[in-house]
C-alpha cells in the first residue's frame, strides 16, 4: 500500500493491486485514511475505467470537499488583507493549495493558519464577522478569546454552502511542541517574513524549510502513529518531493531549536516507506544516540505505523514515549519549568509566591491539555 500512497511505481501499484485483491486493497486503505490518494494512484495504474466505484467516490467526495476547504480559505485571506492581515496556510492546508497539485489527495479535517501576534484580535473579529462559530473541540478548552489568545491559537467551526463543516484554527505559534523550549519558538513574524506567496490567491505558505520543520513537529506531536497516522507522513514526502529544500539552512533551525530527536523520525519514517529522496548526511547529523533510536524504533514499531485509530499508548507509556523525543534532559527540564519572565507573562501573574503553583499548572497543562 505504501507505493500506492507514494503513487510513483504504476506497475508495482498495478501488480500489488492485482495481487492482494480490491476488497483487502480497499479495507487497508480505508483501515489508514487514505483511500482518496489510492485511488488517485489506481486511476493512473489502472486506467479510469478500470477502477471500481468505490474508490473513484472516495476520490471524487474527497476532491469536492478539500476543494470546498480551499474556496473558503482564499475568502478568509482575501477578507483578512482587506484588513492588512497576511496569512499563512500551515501543514495540508498549506500543502494543498499551493504544493501538491490535487485536492482531491489531500485528506484533512480542519484547515489550520497563521497570522502574527499583533493581528490576531483582528483576524478573530473577521472570522466571526464571516460566518465562523468560535468554540473549541476539546471539552477541556473554553471558548475564552483571552485564554486562547494566551495559549496561542483559536478554533472555530463554519457550516460551508455544499453542507461540509469546517473546522478552521487560527495560531500566532506555528512550531510550538513538547519538545521546544517556550523561548526557542520562532516568532510569527519572522516566519512571515520568510513565508511565500500562493500564485494566483493572496494566501501564503510557510518557507520550503520552516514548511518542513512544521510538519515534522507535527508529525512527532502525534507521536508518529496517532491518528491520522500513515497520512500525516505524506506531509514530509511531499514538501520534499515539490519544493526545493536548503538542507544547510533546515539543519540550522532544527539544531537551533534543538528538536534533533523529534524531527529525525519525522524524516526517517517516510524515507523508509515512500522513498523519500531525504540526503543521508542530513538524517546522519540527527540521528540520536543508537540507544535512543533502537528504543524509539522498537516501540514505534510495536504499536505499529498502520492502523491509527487503534490505542497506541497508555497515558504513561505516551509520557514516557514524549519524554525519549527531548534531545537531553537539560531540553526536558527547561521545557517544563521555564524561566520565571515567561512563566509570569504566560499565566498573568505578578507575585514570586505564586511560582510553585503555576509551575505545577504548567506541568498539569502539558500532560492532560497539551498546552505548550
Amino acid at each position: 500500500m505504501c507505493k500506492a500512497i507514494e503513487g510513483i511505481e504504476l506497475d508495482e501499484i498495478a501488480n500489488d493491486y492485482k495481487k492482494i485483491g480490491d476488497k483487502v486493497f480497499w479495507e487497508m486503505a480505508k483501515g489508514n485514511r487514505v483511500e482518496s490518494i489510492v485511488a488517485h494512484a489506481l486511476i493512473n495504474a489502472l486506467g479510469r475505467d478500470n477502477v471500481p466505484a468505490h474508490w473513484m467516490k472516495a476520490h471524487e467526495e474527497n476532491f469536492s470537499r478539500i476543494s470546498a476547504y480551499l474556496a473558503e480559505l482564499d475568502y478568509i485571506s482575501n477578507k483578512l488583507v482587506e484588513e492588512n492581515v497576511s496569512l499563512v496556510a500551515l501543514k495540508n492546508g498549506g500543502i494543498a493549495r499551493g504544493i501538491y497539485p490535487c485536492p482531491g489527495c489531500c485528506p484533512m479535517g480542519d484547515l489550520d493558519v497563521l497570522v502574527e501576534k499583533k493581528d490576531f484580535r483582528r483576524a478573530h473579529q473577521v472570522l466571526l464577522n464571516h460566518g465562523f462559530n468560535f468554540e473549541f473541540r476539546s471539552p477541556l478548552e473554553e471558548p475564552d478569546i483571552n485564554a486562547a489568545e494566551k495559549n496561542g491559537g483559536t478554533e472555530y467551526w463554519k457550516i460551508l454552502s455544499n453542507g461540509e463543516k469546517l473546522w478552521f484554527e487560527l495560531q500566532w505559534r506555528a512550531v510550538a511542541g513538547h519538545w521546544i523550549r517556550p523561548e526557542q519558538e520562532p516568532s510569527a513574524k519572522d516566519l512571515m517574513k520568510r513565508s511565500i506567496s500562493v500564485s494566483g490567491t493572496t494566501v501564503r505558505i510557510l518557507s520550503p524549510e520552516d514548511n518542513l520543520l512544521q510538519v515534522a513537529l507535527h508529525t512527532a506531536k502525534h507521536s508518529y502513529m496517532r491518528a491520522p497516522g500513515m497520512r500525516l507522513h505524506t506531509d514530509v514526502d511531499r514538501i520534499v518531493r515539490y519544493q526545493s529544500i536548503d538542507w544547510d539552512v533546515f539543519l540550522k533551525y532544527v539544531l537551533n531549536l534543538q528538536v534533533k530527536t523529534a524531527v529525525y523520525f519525522s524524516l526517517a519514517i517516510p524515507r523508509a516507506f515512500f522513498s523519500t529522496p531525504i540526503p543521508d548526511e542530513v538524517l546522519a547529523q540527527l540521528k540520536p544516540p543508537v540507544w535512543k533510536e533502537k528504543l524509539i524504533s522498537s516501540w514505534i514499531k510495536k504499536a505499529g505505523l498502520f492502523n491509527p485509530d487503534e490505542r497506541k499508548f497508555g497515558k504513561l507509556g505516551y509520557i514516557l514515549f514524549n519524554i525519549l523525543l527531548y534531545d537531553d534532559f537539560n531540553g526536558l527540564w527547561k521545557a517544563v519549568f521555564p524561566d520565571k519572565k515567561w512563566i509570569k507573562e504566560r499565566y498573568r501573574f505578578k507575585n514570586n509566591l505564586l511560582l510553585p503553583a503555576y509551575y505545577i499548572i504548567r506541568l498539569k497543562d502539558l500532560l492532560f491539555r497539551r498546552i505548550y
